[in-house]
């Protein structure tokens, strides 16, 4: 049972970066609320490694959109 633990970890770390580059583009595009959507969930996924460089652009993205 840890194996699929740490496969899912694994495969939401993987999706982070694709995640907030979706949301990137959906602001770019003036979609506010849906960038928010798709990051939002993400982001709150993690319980650690905030001090990540992915988790930090994530951070300050989320702090724009709820601007």
């Amino acid at each position: 049972m840890a194996n699929l633990s740490a496969t899912a970890e694994m495969r939401r770390e993987a999706a982070a970066p694709s995640e907030r580059n979706m949301a990137r583009l959906s602001l770019e595009q003036g979609q506010r609320d849906t960038a928010r959507n798709l990051l939002a969930p993400v982001y709150g996924w993690f319980t650690e490694g905030f001090d990540t460089l992915d988790l930090k652009d994530a951070k300050a993205l989320l702090d724009d959109l709820h601007v």
